[in-house]
């Protein structure tokens, strides 16, 4: 246990002698600062007067809106902006886990300690999972707080938002550290995967893509393609839905939470097991 946590310490460790630490949670502090002097508004007695946005008024047409709403609206919006951009930078901060991890005299290192290969494996990506959570907290909460100072509305759902973008990222970092696993490349793990975000974007539209195919064997491989992959596009809508509250289910009726989130959880399992047997038995 003890040479385990030590394995996930060394992760901390190696991100922030790497600049990897500073460089990820410089540039979610941008992202938060650009927000807070982005976004300013007139509030009286409850409702919103006046608006601007990156220096622009907004035209309310003389009308007063109701704070709340706005709050409401603004956020939900907001955390479909958060989910690709906390789970890019997770992914840009954890993907050389694997590769760095097997650089001659690193893993030999490694090896030489009494720690078996596939905890090993599993305690770089436990180690992974805690610094996304880390900056995910400090991301989401900052700018939580810099709605709530600005209008006085509490929403405590927009905070949740991030479980669901822990829960994308970590079926991404699964999958990560088996490209990295095998190939021992940062930059293949990291374009590989963001093909991977994006074809399972694509393949929301699973239905009309296999209806517009030629063949039904096409058809079935894309439908099968589908729930093999992770639904990244349905893990989005579900990150506004959960912000969103009650405004959520008429936009999103096709959403079958059962499936996607169990599916995406099968496929980060098979990733993970499948990195760590590859793991346990390559040459090194």
């Amino acid at each position: 246990m003890k040479a385990l946590a030590a394995s996930i310490e060394e992760v901390f460790r190696e991100a922030s002698a790497r600049w990897t630490l500073v460089a990820y949670f410089a540039l979610s502090s941008l992202f938060i600062l650009v927000f807070a002097a982005a976004v300013n508004l007139d509030i009286v007695d409850g409702a919103l007067a006046g608006a601007r946005l990156f220096g622009r008024s907004i035209d309310l047409g003389g009308r007063s809106v109701d704070v709340d709403q706005l709050v409401l609206g603004f956020e939900s919006g907001f955390s479909g902006f958060l989910y690709l951009v906390g789970t890019f930078l997770a992914l840009f901060a954890t993907a050389h886990l694997v590769p760095r991890l097997q650089e001659k005299g690193t893993i030999d290192l490694y090896l030489s300690r009494p720690v078996g290969r596939a905890p090993l494996l599993l305690s770089r990506y436990l180690a992974g999972l805690l610094l996304a959570a880390a900056n995910l907290v400090y991301l989401i909460g900052a700018m939580w707080l810099i709605v709530v100072w600005k209008t006085r509305v509490l929403h405590p759902r927009f905070l949740l938002s991030g479980v669901v973008i822990l829960f994308t990222f970590a079926a991404l970092l699964a999958f990560a550290f088996l490209v990295g696993v095998v190939t021992s490349s940062t930059g293949v793990s990291l374009m590989t995967t963001y093909a991977l975000f994006f074809f399972g974007a694509v393949l929301a539209a699973h239905d009309r893509i296999a209806a517009a195919v030629s063949t039904d064997a096409s058809a079935r491989s894309i439908q099968a393609l589908y729930w093999v992959l992770p639904k990244t596009a349905e893990l989005g809508q579900a990150t506004v839905a959960l912000v969103a509250g009650k405004a959520a289910p008429d936009r999103l009726a096709h959403f079958n939470a059962a499936g996607v989130y169990g599916s995406t959880a099968l496929f980060a399992l098979v990733s993970l097991a499948a990195a760590s047997w590859i793991f346990s038995r390559k040459d090194f």
